[in-house]
């Protein structure tokens, strides 16, 4: 510890022990804390103690009777488990009794404080901490603090509740751990003190008839068996894997979706894997069982008819109904795409329950059962079903299904694109659901345009994206343009997309909307602009709708939106866009790519948003790379012959950049105010120094022309006077700069904090102090 530091600390742990001054704010304590864990990862905690006793008499005053801060008591309980975490200090600090009187029965436990949830997470943390060497273990079983954390698992707060439960998996897992000379024996019986106290307390709690209880017990092994793959968790499996499968057996099976997620994290029982996949797919199946009518009614699998008792626990309220069938929904969906999903698949009937649940939320479901009946009451028109079902349909995109089913998936997404009662978010889900069957659609070999039945999907689908286009609601509009962009970036080069986006009004619509009153949405337009730039697929200025009036090009319309937009997303998305052409010679840059860049970069470095100038210097990345021959990332597809460039002198292939004026637009950035920018600028001129190094001839290296007007200026920027310009630069002047300059050193300077002194940690302890007045006013650093 610096001795600056060790001279602050005496008077703040006196003003952190005096409970009648105001305390600092808990984002102080958290960097103090973070402070000392910096400090005994680097040392001693022992001889920190031993240099610094105020720390000691710290802990002390905590075990006083007395009105004590529960953020003091709680910051003073996980110090306290830092310093304990290296057994000699552990041990230092048991010869005073402090351990046991501040995390057993004498300590916070007993008293008003523990009321507090904040001292109660602060002794689970301290307990986290120092629970890391066998000392520890002996500890925690002769203290009674392990019964604690058991209590605490059903803490009414869930942040305790939750580090409860990863307390007692990371106990089990140290216990298990055993000493240098080999692991414990296998033998569940020989398994030290703490490991057997936790697993006897799951089985208790495996056996018991309230439901909270499992779910506890429960929880802790999905965690365990999630981190740990120990051979002992072999053994511990066959031990409870009965009173696994017993709550199987019962009627309704208790805490259903944990005892999923944990039968779902052990790869190794696969019959009760699909034991379990059958609980879990039984609302399900009894939607399909309320709907006559649902395609691929067949069953999902062996065990899931639905029984009655399922059918009363997904129907007794629409809040019951809905939450079960929410979590159902969000459990498969993360499934699918795992190794140890059940096999077979059941794809046909989840498909077959997804669009059901969209059509009963729909009302365009007609049920013949009382039950079914019921269940469209209930869920007719809930937005969180709705959401659920969309993101799941989505994803069993994967797969494939009958082709009526397919048919009815994108007929219900059409159903919920056109409907006047789909919410904003709804529809965007369902425009994401879209994209993802139209990318699975069947397709020709060798051909990727979209197959017969998704083309005749995409001819309804126009015309009601081009509605939602019109949408009076912003986010609709927003979402709309989004799944255009995605679209066109997809299939814009196929001739039966091309012919049926062409024959609507949606090119026009999108060029319409580059003026729309929300800036999500102009944002949106001149990403979808782009994109239909790119594809040859924007409206001509020679069409009809057009005659008589005068119309801009797709790159004077975004031109016209990067200089005067007086939001910055549109503006980025611009920029964005300029770099992609530029990236993939869009037929508007070839024709004159050099007054295209010094265009795009003269507005972007007058802009105020840092993300446009950090883009325009992206963009000036690329047009570098092109000049000099070395192409930034090619497309992985694209087959380019060798080319080899032909030997010109370094000055003449700079010539290009200059006359952009590129130079003077990445020396401003180096020393603009937002630091992405400036990195971004080093970055960029460090590339250009590595790559000229290797590339200029000894009688080009030898050149040492005059710079000195240049860098005086460069010093005026730096300094913040930027007024005036760099003018004409010529090739040999900034190779001759580029030298000169200590880029390497600025770079390291720009990856500090901008506030690293300020942050120092005697900064920290003297505004601390200054906020209760101990030091004067000139004395405190604050930031």
């Amino acid at each position: 510890m610096d001795p600056e530091c060790s001279q602050l600390l005496p008077a703040l742990c006196a003003v952190l022990a005096d409970p009648r001054q105001p305390m600092a704010d808990d984002t102080c304590l958290e960097k103090l804390l973070d402070w000392f864990k910096t400090i005994t990862e680097a040392g001693s905690s022992l001889l920190l103690l031993q240099e610094n006793p105020c720390l000691v008499e710290l802990l002390c005053h905590m075990l006083k009777p007395q009105d004590l801060s529960s953020r003091v008591l709680s910051f003073s309980l996980r110090l306290t488990g830092v310093f304990a975490a290296q057994e000699d200090c552990f041990q230092y600090l048991q010869q005073g009794e402090l351990l046991p009187r501040l995390f057993g029965e004498a300590g916070p436990l007993g008293g008003a404080a523990w009321t507090a949830p904040t001292v109660r997470s602060g002794w689970i943390q301290g307990l986290r901490s120092l629970a890391r060497h066998p000392s520890a273990l002996h500890f925690l079983a002769d203290c009674g603090a392990v019964d604690t954390i058991f209590s605490l698992q059903g803490d009414s707060s869930l942040f305790v509740a939750s580090a409860a439960g990863q307390l007692l998996v990371h106990i089990l897992g140290l216990s298990m751990q055993g000493p240098a000379d080999g692991p414990p024996s296998l033998q569940a019986g020989d398994w030290p003190a703490c490991a057997q106290k936790i697993v006897d307390h799951i089985e208790e709690s495996l056996r018991s008839a309230a439901t909270p209880q499992i779910t506890q017990a429960l929880n802790v092994l999905t965690t365990t068996f999630g981190h740990c793959h120990d051979p002992w968790t072999r053994v511990l499996w066959v031990r409870l894997s009965p009173l696994v499968a017993g709550l199987l057996e019962k009627d309704p099976v208790p805490a259903a979706h944990s005892l999923v997620d944990l039968l779902l994290s052990v790869a190794r029982p696969q019959a009760l894997r699909a034991q379990a996949f059958a609980v879990l797919l039984q609302p399900l199946a009894c939607v399909l069982k309320a709907t006559t009518q649902a395609p691929g009614a067949s069953g999902m699998v062996d065990g899931t008819a639905g029984d009655s008792v399922t059918v009363d626990t997904l129907l007794p309220s629409k809040a019951a109904c809905v939450g079960l069938l929410c979590r159902t929904l969000a459990h498969l969906e993360l499934l699918l795409p795992l190794p140890q999903r059940p096999c077979p698949w059941p794809q046909a009937s989840l498909l077959g329950a997804a669009v059901t649940l969209l059509q009963l939320c729909q009302g365009s479901a007609s049920p013949t059962s009382d039950a079914g009946r019921h269940l469209c009451a209930l869920l007719l028109g809930c937005v969180r079903v709705q959401r659920a079902a969309l993101d799941f349909l989505g994803t069993l995109s994967q797969g494939t299904g009958p082709p009526e089913l397919v048919t009815e998936v994108f007929a219900v997404l059409l159903e919920y694109l056109r409907s006047p009662d789909s919410s904003p978010t709804v529809l965007k889900k369902a425009f994401q659901a879209t994209f993802r069957w139209l990318l699975s659609s069947p397709k020709t070999p060798g051909c990727w345009d979209l197959d017969p039945q998704a083309l005749l999907f995409l001819r309804e689908l126009l015309p009601v994206l081009q509605k939602r286009l019109c949408s009076p609601c912003w986010e609709v509009r927003d979402s709309g343009l989004e799944f255009l962009t995605q679209m066109t970036g997809r299939w814009g080069g196929q001739a039966s997309f091309r012919h049926a986006l062409l024959a609507s009004e949606v090119p026009k619509l999108t060029e319409q909307l580059l003026r729309d009153p929300e800036s999500y949405v102009r944002a949106s337009a001149v990403a979808a602009t782009g994109q239909l730039s790119s594809q040859g697929l924007c409206v001509s200025p020679a069409s009809p709708e057009h005659l008589g009036g005068q119309q801009k090009s797709p790159l004077s319309e975004l031109l016209h939106i990067l200089s005067t937009d007086s939001e910055g997303f549109p503006r980025r998305a611009a920029m964005h866009v300029f770099t992609q052409w530029l990236r993939d010679s869009h037929a508007d840059v070839v024709g004159d790519t050099e007054e295209f860049v010094a265009g795009v970069l003269q507005v972007a470095s007058q802009d105020l948003d840092w993300e446009v100038r950090a883009q325009g210097l992206e963009l000036a990345l690329v047009f570098l790379e092109q000049t000099l021959g070395q192409p930034g990332s090619p497309c992985p597809y694209a087959v380019t012959p060798p080319v080899v460039a032909p030997a010109r002198p370094l000055a003449q292939a700079l010539q290009p950049l200059c006359r952009v004026r590129l130079f003077e637009f990445a020396f401003r950035a180096l020393f603009d105010c937002d630091r992405p920018v400036a990195q971004k600028s080093c970055d960029l001129l460090l590339f250009l120094r590595a790559k000229t190094a290797s590339s200029s001839s000894p009688q080009e290296a030898r050149i040492s022309p005059d710079v000195a007007s240049v860098e005086a200026a460069l010093q005026r920027w730096q300094a913040g006077d930027q007024a005036q310009p760099l003018g004409d630069l010529e090739p040999e002047v900034v190779l001759a700069v580029l030298r000169s300059m200590d880029l390497e050193g600025l770079r390291g300077a720009l990856a500090e904090s901008s506030d690293h002194v300020e942050k120092s940690p005697q900064s920290l302890l003297q505004d601390m102090l200054a906020t209760v007045g101990i030091l004067g006013e000139n004395e405190a650093d604050c930031y």
